[in-house]
């Protein structure tokens, strides 16, 4: 049974930065894509970040540069840095993952394992 959970939200002020973290169990990234998604109020899920069992990652526009994912497959946690942060970081910050031998889509629909999301707020 894979389960995910994330940990590190919070509230922080413009220009901040935090790290969210996500202990994985049941699944690896040798087993296929992981990443993070986002959700705002009245918006649906968008994705952040997706990383391939093979490390390519595939950031939106919007945080290349700010973000930075990465794995400690020791551990088997999943890492999300966020510097830079701005009040449209807002959101609900979920990581997923999917069984995959291939790209990974940043796409909702194709990740069925789901955390139950962490809160970040960016405000003065």
């Amino acid at each position: 049974q894979v389960h995910l959970e994330e940990s590190g939200g919070g509230s922080v002020q413009p220009g901040g930065s935090l790290r969210l973290s996500c202990a994985v169990s049941g699944f690896t990234a040798s087993d296929g894509c992981m990443g993070w998604f986002r959700q705002t109020p009245g918006k649906g899920r968008e994705p952040i970040v997706t990383i391939a069992k093979d490390g390519d990652t595939t950031y939106v526009d919007s945080v290349k540069g700010r973000f930075t994912v990465s794995q400690d497959n020791a551990k088997n946690i999943l890492y999300l840095e966020m510097n830079s942060l701005k009040p449209e970081d807002t959101a609900m910050y979920y990581c997923v993952a999917a069984r995959s031998d291939g790209y990974c889509y940043p796409a909702v629909g194709r990740y069925n394992y789901w955390g139950k999301g962490i809160q970040v707020t960016v405000s003065s």
